[in-house]
């Protein structure tokens, strides 16, 4: 058994080449071998959201606070709130990020494949974000 105390892991800032405005990463757990699934708790501040990107064996967010927007390539932006469970399936395009009003907070959980969960690709647009 192992835990994780809260405060023990350091908050660490989304990178400018994977996230557009402020977000903050809170790890919560790493897989450890033979497992493979990680999970952090991601907070965007109203307009921040994440590049457009791919996981190699999907991802579930878990919406925990705010209001939040999502979207898979050729698919509506949809909005995501406390409670709603998102699936992202494998190599499936996609971003998620808050509103334009509202910060957004959600729990990312992926699996590895052969050590890499996530392929970053470009930024999402201002066009592309507000849906025009």
């Amino acid at each position: 058994m192992d835990i994780k105390r809260v405060g023990t892991r350091p908050s660490t800032k989304g990178p400018a080449d994977w996230f557009t405005g402020s977000v903050r990463i809170d790890p919560l757990f790493q897989a450890e071998t033979p497992a493979r699934a990680s999970g952090a708790a991601v907070t965007f501040e109203p307009g921040a959201r994440t590049a457009w990107h791919t996981h190699p064996l999907g991802q579930t967010l878990i919406v925990t606070a705010g209001l939040g927007l999502v979207q898979r390539e050729g698919g509506p932006i949809e909005e995501i709130r406390p409670g709603d469970v998102v699936w992202f399936a494998p190599g499936e395009r996609h971003w998620h990020g808050a509103s334009p009003t509202v910060a957004m907070t959600h729990i990312a959980i992926h699996e590895a494949l052969d050590g890499k969960t996530v392929d970053w690709l470009e930024p999402v647009t201002d066009d592309q974000y507000s849906g025009r």
